[in-house]
């Protein structure tokens, strides 16, 4: 399986997106590694991804979905976020 990240910016204050969010749970295994960035090992394409995830949002609101090949570098994450980087990209930072 793939990692992808999904990242998104929702513009309209007030709303309730928790939809989304479970939408974007039930893809795969996941962490949410910042407030609107998710991580998640799943086997559906960027593009599958993003159609299933569109009909949540709003006019105005973005979507990014990105197929992530295993090189990264962070910081500021958690030790747990850290490690669930490395066990699931296979490849150090």
């Amino acid at each position: 399986m793939a990692v992808k990240m999904i990242s998104y910016n929702l513009r309209k204050g007030g709303r309730d997106y928790q939809d989304l969010q479970r939408e974007i749970m039930s893809l795969g295994v996941w962490w949410q590694s910042l407030e609107a960035v998710w991580l998640v090992e799943s086997d559906r394409s960027c593009a599958e991804i993003r159609a299933r995830l569109e009909s949540f949002l709003e006019p105005g609101d973005d979507l990014l979905v990105l197929g992530l090949d295993g090189h990264w570098a962070a910081v500021g994450l958690t030790d747990q976020c850290n490690n669930w980087l490395e066990s699931v990209l296979k490849v150090a930072r």
